[in-house]
């Protein structure tokens, strides 16, 4: 293994904002599947094959850090996001599996809304990546994820505790608690992303 000594900052940047990218697009897919149900089992392979593509970006992203002497951020946070981001999208994954999985005839309205959220946290990543070379303006974006997590929070908690309330068949309340807190997962981490980006902003400048 050769490394670089010199510091090729741009394919960092370039990488990330690739992941973010494709982050967001698998949002997106999960946003058209609830909004528009049909296809299911399909569809859900078509985020796997996304969510697939965001594997082999993290790994070039772990490999370019392995390859490379000095990196534009602590090695220990270029790792950090490039992870993080990833298990956005694991998350996401995940909840479209579960809907092919648990057969779920219909999202319901706080599924859906919960997807919007994903999609709404998906492109403030995708803005807070593309400000990694001006930290001053991570701030935003930082507290935006956050008050959308916080959002899907309430969101997850009021859908759970509805499925108690309405008469909800057993074995819908297991699937639907499990699907409400996979697509909240997907929020919680998006704030990891957060977590990460504030590190990245507080020891660079």
């Amino acid at each position: 293994m050769v490394l670089q000594l010199f510091p090729r900052e741009e394919s960092f940047f370039v990488l990330f904002n690739r992941a973010a990218q494709n982050v967001l697009r698998g949002g997106q897919m999960l946003r058209e599947l609830f909004d528009d149900y049909r296809d299911v089992e399909q569809r859900a392979e078509a985020i796997k094959a996304v969510e697939e593509q965001g594997d082999e970006i993290t790994h070039d992203l772990i490999d370019r850090l392995n390859r490379t002497f000095v990196t534009p951020f602590d090695r220990e946070d270029i790792y950090d996001l490039a992870k993080q981001i990833d298990n956005v999208l694991d998350w996401i994954e995940a909840a479209a599996a579960r809907m092919a999985v648990y057969r779920i005839p219909q999202p319901t309205r706080e599924a859906r809304e919960l997807a919007h959220i994903i999609v709404n946290v998906c492109e403030v990543i995708v803005e807070a990546v593309g400000n990694l070379r001006k930290l001053d303006r991570l701030d935003g974006p930082i507290q935006e994820i956050n008050r959308l997590e916080n959002l899907a929070d309430h969101l997850q908690r009021d859908a759970v505790a509805a499925l108690f309330t309405d008469n909800v068949n057993p074995v819908d309340v297991i699937k639907w608690k499990d699907v409400y807190d996979t697509l909240e997962e997907a929020t919680d981490q998006a704030e990891d992303v957060a977590n990460v980006l504030e590190s990245i902003r507080t020891k660079q400048m």
